[in-house]
């Protein structure tokens, strides 16, 4: 193998590294952000649970409430 392939070969090989280095720091950054919408999620599915206890308990009422007159 004469010299200039070998220089190309290890410019692409050099290439090759930066994008498997980029491709990692994507990765932990989508990782993380899927991480924070799941939790976003969670959380919001959690508050319309509660809203929809709410809700439900104030119907309940107001059907006492109507049953009661």
């Amino acid at each position: 193998m004469e010299d200039a392939d070998l220089h190309a070969l290890i410019a692409k090989f050099d290439l090759l590294l930066q994008r498997l280095e980029q491709l990692k720091a994507e990765n932990r950054l989508l990782r993380s952000h899927e991480r924070a919408w799941r939790e976003e999620r969670a959380h919001l599915i959690e508050k319309n649970e509660l809203a929809r206890h709410k809700v439900e308990a104030m119907i309940l009422r107001l059907k006492a409430l109507e049953q009661d007159s």
